[in-house]
This record gives structure tokens, sequence and C-alpha cells, in this order.
């Protein structure tokens, strides 16, 4: 082997962002919101709507913007782990979803007023903490993930680079 070949010799460095992507706390995580999804859209349109209906008007305005909040945190976390899941499974690379994570909105904040929340039934109560919790965690692997690959963006080796300077310098033959 020349010694021109072990410098010229090209390695990926290994992707811990799709590594992580492809772990099972991913898949269990993906399996748990899109659950959480389901569990939340069959309340709501069962049992959840038979109960706002029987409430009064502050309840009812609290039920109606709270599980609106509630479906809108859900179908962000749904686009983020589907985006995720396309990674694992191969339909794109996790630079690709990189660029299509700024779609989704995963705000770093949920404001939400706590008198508000008292006055919901329980079920719903647990469905946004849960969603919550959920939140919580999405927003950490997604800056797992997305720093990681910030940080493995292909970069200049110096050594390369200075190579690169004395073939020029002096001529490809000589070094």
């Amino acid at each position: 082997m020349s010694e021109n070949s072990l410098f010229s010799s090209q390695t990926e460095p290994v992707s811990f962002g799709e590594r992580l992507a492809n772990s099972q706390a991913f898949a269990d995580l993906f399996r748990d919101g899109m659950a959480l999804v389901e569990e939340t859209a069959t309340y709501l349109d069962g049992p959840g709507r038979a109960e706002s209906k029987t409430l009064e008007r502050a309840p009812a305005l609290a039920y109606a913007t709270e599980s609106m909040r509630l479906t809108t945190r859900l179908m962000q976390l749904a686009s983020w782990l589907l985006l995720h899941r396309a990674v694992k499974e191969g339909e794109m690379s996790l630079a690709q979803a990189n660029k299509e994570k700024s779609k989704v909105k995963l705000a770093a904040t949920d404001s939400h007023d706590p008198n508000n929340i008292a006055l919901l039934p329980a079920v719903l109560r647990d469905l946004i903490e849960r969603s919550q919790k959920l939140h919580a965690k999405v927003r950490r692997l997604d800056n797992t993930i997305h720093n990681i690959a910030a940080e493995q963006a292909p970069s200049i080796n110096p050594v390369e680079q200075q190579l690169g300077l004395l073939k020029a310098a002096f001529g490809a033959e000589r070094v």
C-alpha cells in the first residue's frame, strides 16, 4: 500500500444520530407515541365529546382550548416520529430529515393555565400530562440526534489540507 493511498482513503464517520434513530429506544418511543395519538383520538371522538357536552361554560371553554393544544402537540410529535421512522426505514437520510424537521414545531415550552387544567375531566388531564412527557422525551432525542448530526458535518482534515498544499506547491509526485 503506498503512502498516498493511506492519506487519500475516505472513510465515512459513524453516524450516531442515525444509529440513535435506529435504536430500540426510538422504536419504543415511536410505538408509545403513536399509541398515545390513537388513544387521544379515540377519547376525544367518543367519551371526551360526551363529557364536554355536560360541562358548564368555563370548563367547556377550558376543554376546547386544552384539547386543541393537546391535538396540536400530538400531531407535531407524530410528524416528528414518522419523519424519523423514515430515516430508520432507509427512506431518507438523517440530513434530509434534518431539513424536513424544520416544518415540525417542537416548542420549547407549552404554556397552559393550571386553573384551566384543574377544570378538565381526569382522563383529559392524564392525556395532557402523558403528551407533555412524550414531548419532553422527543425534544431530548431530537437535540441529541440533530446536535450529533451537526457535529458530524463534513469538515476539512487539517493534515489532509496541509498535504494538499504541499502537493500543490511541489507537485503530486514528490509528496
